[in-house]
């Protein structure tokens, strides 16, 4: 058994959770010794296919007709692409008809959470989906001893100040208005969000929001995962706004680091999160806020514990086995269930 792992232009996207989900595969596959290449011109029995762009279409039909299986990993749903970039939401309905000739052409279909399961079984695909997490290398996302203070000297804050963290494209679907708005309500804090989007592809809000941004946000843009581990390290407290995930790698990362974690109390996280037991959710600006403050002056405990709980079930060795075990299956008999 040999699998190609297909995701293309991953250059231009391997720094968006398609190109982290894609690593995270790889990683996967190695840890449970299944064979694979990134080479489509390699042989190989079946293809994963991540990426939703028309080559990927084209793949996926040439495989079929090579009598291969195919594998289309749905990270993206209209769910979640609206909200995002400029005129994403004017596009969004022919996107949805696009995700649905693209995941048609696949034998099975991988998602990675329930909640995306039940969002892709109203496209009436007649595939079976299966709800499969993108994984979270607990080896590497655990604090070094000196990451706190690499990450505190790196960006000039001082042991006492309170630092709040966040992560993600710049598009209003990641809550980057809503933390933009905490920050000029408590100007005590530091807040401190990583990652970019050319200005380009923003909407008029979200450039207009980081123009007229307060002294104490900061946009350093996209750094390395050994920054970030120092950055998750280093802050406080970690929120995700975000108004619609396929899952979130950035919340597993934060989950594994032991951050006070605050997210958005959305559909997504009600089976597998819970507020107060291991995270805490917020509805609203205000709610958040709200638990910002609690967190800091200790009237909330902690919950990180159980929040690593959440993380280590998801542990990229699990995921690999579970990938291992879907593929031979899905070679031997053709269906899962």
């Amino acid at each position: 058994m040999k699998v190609l792992l297909y995701t293309s232009k991953i250059k231009d996207i391997e720094k968006s959770g398609v190109g982290m989900a894609t690593v995270h595969q790889m990683q996967a596959l190695k840890l449970a010794k299944v064979p694979y290449t990134l080479d489509p011109e390699d042989d190989y029995d079946i293809i994963h296919i991540n990426s939703i762009f028309p080559d990927s279409l084209v793949m996926a039909i040439s495989a079929k007709r090579k009598g291969k299986k195919v594998i289309f990993h749905a990270h993206s749903t209209e769910e979640d692409f609206k909200n995002s970039f400029k005129f994403s939401n004017l596009v969004a309905p022919p996107f949805k008809q696009w995700l649905r000739l693209c995941y048609g052409q696949a034998d099975l279909l991988l998602t990675p959470t329930p909640y995306s399961k039940e969002l892709l079984e109203d496209y009436n695909l007649d595939k079976e989906i299966i709800p499969l997490s993108n994984g979270i290398d607990l080896n590497f996302w655990k604090a070094d001893k000196d990451s706190r203070k690499k990450f505190r000297k790196k960006y000039n804050f001082k042991e006492t100040d309170k630092v709040i963290m966040s992560v993600g494209l710049y598009i209003e679907r990641k809550g980057i208005l809503e933390f933009l708005e905490l920050a000029k309500r408590m100007p005590e804090y530091k807040f401190i969000w990583f990652g970019f989007t050319a200005p380009t592809l923003r909407t008029v809000k979200v450039s207009e929001a980081i123009k007229n941004k307060p002294n104490n946000a900061y946009f350093p843009g996209y750094i390395s995962s050994d920054e970030l581990k120092d950055a998750y390290a280093g802050t406080d407290i970690y929120i995700f706004p975000t108004k619609e995930e396929t899952e979130g790698i950035v919340l597993l990362e934060a989950l594994a680091m032991k951050v006070n974690t605050i997210v958005s109390d959305i559909p997504i996280y009600d089976e597998w999160l819970t507020d107060g037991h291991n995270i805490y959710k917020a509805k609203n600006v205000d709610e958040f806020e709200d638990k910002i403050k609690k967190i800091i002056n200790g009237t909330l405990p902690s919950v990180v514990k159980e929040g690593y709980k959440v993380a280590k079930e998801r542990d990229i060795k699990k995921i690999g086995l579970k990938l291992k075990k879907i593929y031979e299956k899905l070679l031997e008999e053709g269906l899962i269930s």
